[in-house]
């Protein structure tokens, strides 16, 4: 999306080496990657692909809402 480090944490109200440190996770919580997404202008979708079609996971956007905000400076 063309950000910078620094355009990111300041949509995120975090620090910029609080963004470096998430980028180089090779694994994250949904929740963090839905907020980078949505910091982006994004929505996150997940979907499971079968031979006999796809099928939309929706149980993660109950989660979303009943969330509060996740630190990421922790």
């Amino acid at each position: 999306m063309n950000l910078s480090q620094a355009q990111l944490a300041m949509a995120l109200d975090v620090r910029q080496p609080s963004v470096a440190k998430i980028e180089k996770k090779t694994d994250m919580y949904i929740s963090t990657l839905r907020r980078f997404i949505e910091a982006m202008v994004g929505q996150l979708e997940i979907r499971a692909h079968f031979p006999d079609g796809d099928v939309r996971i929706n149980q993660f956007s109950e989660l979303h809402k009943k969330s509060s905000l996740i630190n990421l400076d922790s």
